[in-house]
């Protein structure tokens, strides 16, 4: 025990703050997502996130460095204008702190291998094309038929979402809308039946998603807390989420449907994984 707490003692010394700057010209949601990833692998390391977007002038860009000799740390960044990279490299130099163009491994990998020059248009990825407006309709689709709505709608689905509540089936929806893809979701309620149709759609692929009990519980005690409502209910009592558990399992069973847990696994990674399954079955 004291060993334990030695542990944990030294690892909370140990840990380290530090500031992250970066500086876009577009959303910074690439940026993002790749510092987050990267600082992830140091438990150590506390991130101070300072995301510089929009830099789209000298004199924004002047801004974000004012901020970064302010709290000085690490300068990731994706800047497109040649004068403000320099600009930006130039100032880091000075003040000895390090600066990395984060997409230009892979922009150099590609220039090669296609052999021919970039764009250079600020947001390119982002273009409002055929494929913008797709996503767009599917975060549409996925509104309307969230927890159970419009079932008619749901035989135009690509995916379908099967599972006991607070098994994350709204949020996996929405983050496979922003891939592009069609989903809605049902729950199941105790007592209960889904309707009929479902189990006859052919086009969608259907997916249950399942939890172990104990997750499910802690969710659900947390959401009835925030919500002021009666802790001690039906809702969170261990054995009734079990056999809600069982029953779902043999119900996905039955009906042949591929099951994911989402004990273990973030929105992200539940959604690779039905993606997975989407591509798998075309």
């Amino acid at each position: 025990m004291s060993t334990t707490f030695e542990t944990n003692r030294e690892n909370s010394i140990r840990s380290i703050y530090f500031h992250i700057h970066l500086v876009s010209d577009s959303t910074g949601e690439t940026l993002v997502g790749m510092s987050r990833a990267s600082c992830a692998q140091y438990q150590n390391g506390l991130a101070v996130e300072h995301l510089h977007a929009l830099v789209r002038s000298e004199q924004q860009l002047e801004k974000a460095l004012g901020l970064v000799e302010g709290f000085p740390g690490v300068v990731f960044y994706t800047l497109v204008n040649q004068n403000r990279r320099r600009r930006l490299e130039q100032r880091c130099a000075e003040l000895n702190i390090p600066a990395v163009s984060i997409l230009d491994p892979s922009l150099a990998t590609l220039g090669r291998y296609l052999g021919a020059p970039m764009s250079s248009e600020v947001g390119a990825q982002r273009t409002m094309d055929e494929e913008y407006f797709s996503r767009m309709g599917a975060l549409d689709f996925a509104m309307n038929h969230d927890d159970g709505q419009n079932i008619e709608g749901l035989a135009q689905a690509d995916i379908i979402l099967l599972g006991v509540s607070r098994t994350s089936k709204t949020p996996t929806c929405i983050y496979l809308a922003n891939r592009g893809f069609k989903a809605g979701n049902i729950p199941l309620v105790p007592g209960a039946k889904i309707p009929a149709q479902i189990t006859a759609m052919t086009k969608p692929l259907i997916v249950g998603l399942v939890s172990s009990p104990d997750r499910i519980v802690q969710i659900r005690r947390h959401r009835l807390s925030s919500l002021g409502d009666n802790p001690n209910s039906d809702y969170v009592d261990k054995q009734k989420v079990r056999s809600e558990m069982m029953a779902a399992k043999r119900f996905f069973a039955k009906n042949n449907w591929p099951i994911v847990d989402v004990s273990r696994r973030s929105i992200e990674e539940t959604s690779a994984r039905i993606i997975n399954l989407y591509k798998d079955r075309q």
